[in-house]
């Protein structure tokens, strides 16, 4: 079971443009990854939007934001494009980062079971370690919890 404290799993996802993405690319920053299940649905939409409202201020903290879903490349490519997101949307179609990360759960939509990835965020040291972890989380407050993790003191 991924923990806080563990070594954050190093992936290498595409994004929109094809580009090869490594977690490692960023070490020496704080990372804040948070896994969503679609492009273009309502709850991803407000959370994405909340964090571009918010980008200034993750710049400012030198953090960078990364969001990773099982959407291809021209999914994002119109997500990004619809919305003007100015941070980093990743693929992972291969479910790969999903696996590693624990986000895969058992939904249901109109009595039908699937497998899906449960809204989840992980904030990620200088270093490259998990310092916190947020399951569950509601699309709609999550900018809003990992901004005031980010400026608490000694964060």
């Amino acid at each position: 079971m991924i923990k806080v404290g563990d070594k954050a799993y190093d992936f290498e996802l595409c994004d929109y443009a094809g580009k090869k993405h490594h977690l490692s690319d960023y070490l020496g920053k704080k990372v804040v990854i948070y896994f969503y299940p679609k492009d273009n649905t309502p709850g991803c939409t407000t959370q994405a939007c909340n964090y571009k409202n918010s980008y200034e201020e993750f710049k400012k903290l030198g953090v960078i934001l990364i969001g990773i879903s099982k959407d291809n490349e021209k999914s994002h490519s119109k997500f990004i494009d619809k919305y003007n997101l100015p941070f980093l949307l990743l693929c992972d179609t291969d479910k790969i980062a999903c696996d590693k990360y624990e986000v895969l759960k058992e939904k249901s939509m109109f009595g039908k079971k699937y497998i899906g990835i449960e809204r989840s965020t992980f904030i990620i040291d200088e270093k490259g370690f998990i310092t916190h972890i947020f399951r569950a989380v509601k699309a709609s407050e999550d900018t809003e919890n990992i901004l005031n993790i980010l400026n608490a003191p000694n964060s």
